[in-house]
């Protein structure tokens, strides 16, 4: 455990910790999906560094806790933590999501996630997507999407675009975080070998009633098309 507060890691301080044999959350009893998924919320960056402190109305101080002394200060301190120290995670979500199957069985992140943010610490939904005339509130975004033949090594810019527009999606208003899950099919099939991460996102495009440039003539455009 490391008690004390360890911020993220950056540039070579982050190669230095990060690199290596031993490194990393130590997986266990099909662990992947919440090993994952804390180290890319917590390793290097600190916008949701609130999951850590602060005392939201709905918040388990001991779920707070064990995510905070025994997971992300460990990894960002020694850039390894240990399968038990993320076992009694998986054991007090269990209790809290009155779900059995969380120690032992593997769980889409986005199911994790909601039961972490919003039953346990009563965090406000990051992402507000509106659909056609109905809006809806979120802590995540999975991409979803047809095969495409021209995407062979997709960046991530390019298939939160085609996912927001095969499913008529915009952005109600920029997200504080923006946590994207990329398209997986299980240990079968994988729509892509390889994701290149895009280390910026520009969103212009899938905000809602955003003001952008006409492709045409260079003004503030008035229309829309697909």
């Amino acid at each position: 455990q490391a008690p004390e507060s360890f911020p993220p890691l950056w540039n070579e301080a982050a190669v230095h910790v990060l690199r290596g044999r031993m490194k990393g959350i130590q997986g266990h009893c099909n662990s992947c999906y919440m090993d994952a998924a804390l180290f890319s919320l917590f390793s290097c960056t600190s916008v949701l560094d609130s999951m850590l402190f602060k005392p939201f109305p709905l918040c388990d101080r001991n779920v707070q806790s064990i995510l905070r002394d025994e997971i992300v200060n460990p990894l960002r301190k020694t850039g390894f933590v240990r399968a038990g120290s993320v076992m009694h995670l998986r054991e007090q979500l269990t209790e809290k999501g009155q779900c059995s199957s969380f120690t032992n069985a593997e769980k889409d992140p986005e199911e994790f996630l909601n039961l972490i943010m919003h039953q346990i610490l009563g965090i406000e939904p990051l992402l507000r997507l509106q659909s056609g005339d109905r809006e809806q509130d979120c802590y995540c975004y999975q991409i979803f999407m047809d095969k495409q033949e021209d995407l062979v090594v997709p960046n991530v810019q390019q298939l939160v675009e085609r996912s927001f527009l095969s499913s008529e999606l915009k952005l109600v208003e920029i997200p504080s975080c923006f946590i994207i899950q990329m398209p997986r099919f299980g240990k079968e099939y994988k729509m892509f070998s390889k994701i290149i991460p895009s280390l910026e996102l520009d969103i212009t495009d899938l905000l809602l009633d955003s003001p952008r440039e006409c492709c045409v003539c260079g003004d503030v455009a008035t229309l829309e098309c697909s």
